[in-house]
């Protein structure tokens, strides 16, 4: 067996494990990821709300792949419809900003 497959056979189970936490917990990860973009754009006063919006929405792409990848083994970026940067179906709307005060 070569470092490959050995590295492969030993984040299996952590790679499961995300998956299915990302499938339990996604709407509360996109939550505190809102939440978070929130707090910086404030903190930043507006000045890089447009790469912390694009910073958000990739992380919640992110999320989203994680929870749709399951147990597959062979899966990662780009190996399947998950990879193609959020046209899956089922992916929903995008949520919007938030509003500026």
């Amino acid at each position: 067996m070569g470092l490959l497959d050995n590295m492969k056979a030993k984040l299996g189970p952590a790679r499961e494990k995300v998956s299915d936490l990302a499938q339990r917990h996604g709407g509360q990860i996109g939550q505190g990821l809102d939440r978070a973009a929130k707090v910086v754009d404030e903190k930043t006063k507006g000045k890089y709300r447009d790469k912390i919006h694009a910073g958000t929405d990739k992380a919640k792409e992110a999320v989203d792949r994680l929870a749709h990848q399951g147990g597959d083994a062979g899966t990662g970026p780009g190996a399947g419809p998950e990879g193609r940067g959020g046209d899956e179906p089922g992916a929903g709307p995008r949520t919007p900003p938030p509003p500026t005060s």
